[in-house]
């Protein structure tokens, strides 16, 4: 736990005007005064991120969420109750007053209250506990996030430079849940009713149980709100992800062997064929979770030709970690015939 003197300076840092990068529980977070205009900018420059991708607003226990939302249903309040501080972001109707650059424009928001210790400390120390962090994840647009510090001094080395965008990393213990908050759009009730935006560690069958019902996937059409980690492409390392089914597993990594390919794997199966880079995690999902973004950045360094992921379980548990993978493998379509061709 950073002491009050370093959380305080990176309060300050925030008020005027800067960035700072800090620990949630999900994943590492590049922060910004919500309601600076120029701050947020700034994240989006940083990253590379599109400005029309919305950020999402960070909350401490105490803020007030009718400065923020102009609209909180009793649905939000039951989700609120149940889940808060923790994983969970709400998508709501944002408050007129509030800028629109953190939600790419839309007339909705995202706002979460984490529960990491460093993250609440933080929040109230900025302007007395009714501020908000427009924070996504602290790594560039598309990448594997960052869930330790030192993934984001890696990550953003020239930005952290004196004079550089990011003025100051606090730091924390490795992010525990280690995959990002889920994401449910509460913006059109009326309509559609609560929407799945985003899996995570908070599951479906959760919130069906506070809900009563359960939550409807997103078409992605026109009306569904734009949200942050829901591109299809995302997550991504710079070596191509091929997801494998167990049955072929084996199979699979014997031909790219027998291709010459250089194979860096993540099983949480034993097997027994050899490869140049294998990391097994576990069989549970929160502890896979958890070492997940961390073990894909180690296997990023093996200069592999492929990193290879054993198809995770198919269970409610698994499905925030299957969304993370897919959408790390979705440019890679194909090129596993292009190895063994």
């Amino acid at each position: 736990m950073p002491n009050s003197i370093r959380i305080a300076q990176a309060a300050e840092i925030l008020e005027q005007g800067g960035l700072i990068a800090f620990p949630t529980e999900t994943v590492y977070g590049l922060g910004a005064d919500a309601e600076n205009r120029a701050a947020v900018a700034a994240i989006y420059t940083a990253k590379g991120r599109p400005m029309d991708h919305p950020v999402i607003v960070h909350l401490s226990p105490e803020a007030n969420l009718g400065y923020w939302a102009r609209e909180i249903p009793e649905e939000a309040r039951k989700l609120i109750a149940a889940f808060w501080p923790g994983p969970l972001t709400l998508i709501l109707k944002r408050a007129a007053h509030i800028p629109s650059t953190v939600s790419g424009g839309q007339d909705s928001i995202g706002l979460r209250c984490p529960s990491h210790p460093v993250a609440q400390a933080l929040l109230r120390a900025f302007k007395d506990g009714q501020g908000g962090i427009a924070a996504p994840s602290a790594n560039k647009f598309g990448r594997v996030s960052p869930t330790t510090a030192e993934h984001v001094r890696e990550e953003f080395a020239v930005e952290l430079r004196p004079g550089g965008l990011i003025r100051l990393v606090l730091e924390g213990e490795q992010s525990q849940v280690g995959i990002e908050s889920t994401i449910l759009d509460l913006s059109r009730l009326a309509s559609h009713g609560p929407v799945l935006l985003r899996p995570g560690h908070i599951r479906i069958d959760q919130l069906a149980t506070v809900l009563g019902k359960i939550p409807s996937a997103a078409l992605n059409d026109s009306t569904t709100p734009r949200a942050s980690g829901t591109l299809d492409a995302h997550y991504a390392p710079r070596t191509p992800v091929v997801i494998v089914q167990s049955d072929q597993l084996e199979r699979v990594l014997q031909q790219l062997q027998a291709a010459h390919k250089r194979v860096a794997l993540l099983h949480y199966q034993p097997l027994s064929t050899t490869v140049l880079a294998p990391i097994c995690l576990s069989h549970q999902a929160a502890q896979y979770a958890h070492e997940l973004y961390a073990s894909l950045r180690i296997l990023d360094n093996e200069r592999a030709d492929v990193i290879v992921v054993q198809d995770p379980p198919e269970s409610n548990e698994w499905h925030g970690i299957h969304d993370r993978l897919s959408r790390a493998a979705h440019d890679s379509l194909g090129v596993l015939a292009q190895l063994l061709a």
